[in-house]
């Protein structure tokens, strides 16, 4: 759950990066990043307090969804703002989700070319698989996977975790979902994804797991889980890679995994990268002004 409130000093502590075009931040899962129909508290309503010294505050160069956590790009004034919304338009932006599914492919990776559409007007955003709606493509590949008792799913993700099939992104278990012998013995099979949208429709991410048959853990609307009282989305930006200038490389950002999700991705064979960064990933350096 988010703070019931941001303070300025809470927000400039979310920063990742940082220079005289762009900010990135890291987002928290369960804040809208803008005021819906209805009103309430959004991100944007804090983003005075990343100014640092410019007369405006910085402005969304694109939307995460309100559970999701992670890499949300902001542009400091109008310039920067436009540059950004040609990159993110034309797909020149590199993004990297993690999520952790229910079951998993088969395959340690592959592509889903999913057509989507509004599932229905009346319901808002809501996204299906339509043959007739706006293409929409992910890539997607296993980074790791474990499987648990359904009885003691809950506390998997409370924090209670179980070992790993194998090291992250070399393991594959044997079994797949199967019954050993019924009832509470019926094994949950979790999967630790990579997802590249190369398209960015509403829900792509979501709606793409779900018709695939491994929904997204926490998932209320395309997934399994209850719409109170369930964990919460278990989908992180990941990285951003943005080539904002011409003569200098691609600016590569990386978001640390929140707590909700790290009960369920040790035993699929992440671990803490604040301890022992495997993957060589880190935060973008922060550059004035």
């Amino acid at each position: 759950m988010p703070p019931k409130e941001m303070t300025p000093e809470q927000m400039v502590s979310r920063l990742l990066f940082r220079d005289g075009l762009m900010l990135v931040i890291d987002k928290p899962a369960g804040f809208a990043v803008h005021r819906g129909p209805k009103g309430g508290e959004s991100l944007e309503d804090h983003f005075g307090a990343l100014r640092f010294g410019l007369p405006r505050a910085p402005a969304l160069a694109h939307r995460l969804d309100r559970d999701t956590s992670g890499c949300l790009v902001l542009g400091r004034h109008r310039k920067a703002l436009a540059q950004l919304g040609k990159l993110f338009k034309t797909g020149a932006i590199g993004k990297t989700y993690w999520a952790v599914v229910e079951g998993g492919p088969e395959a340690e990776e592959g592509q889903i070319e999913l057509p989507l559409a509004r599932l229905d007007v009346a319901r808002g955003w809501w996204m299906k698989h339509d043959p007739s709606g706006q293409p929409a493509v992910t890539k997607w590949k296993v980074m790791g996977q474990n499987l648990q008792r359904t009885d003691s799913f809950a506390s998997l993700l409370e924090g209670e975790a179980a070992e790993p099939t194998g090291p992250a992104g070399s393991g594959r278990p044997d079994d797949k979902l199967h019954e050993a012998g019924g009832g509470s013995d019926v094994e949950q099979q979790l999967t630790w994804l990579a997802l590249e949208p190369l398209t960015g429709r509403t829900h792509q991410l979501r709606v793409h797991c779900a018709a695939m048959a491994w929904p997204i853990v926490g998932d209320a609307i395309y997934g399994t889980a209850p719409r109170a009282g369930g964990p919460p989305l278990h989908l992180h930006a990941r990285e951003v890679v943005v080539p904002l200038y011409k003569n200098r490389p691609p600016i590569r950002v990386v978001a640390p995994v929140p707590e909700h999700m790290r009960a369920a991705l040790s035993p699929c064979g992440w671990r803490d990268e604040n301890a022992n960064d495997e993957s060589g990933l880190r935060r973008a350096s922060t550059v004035s002004p």
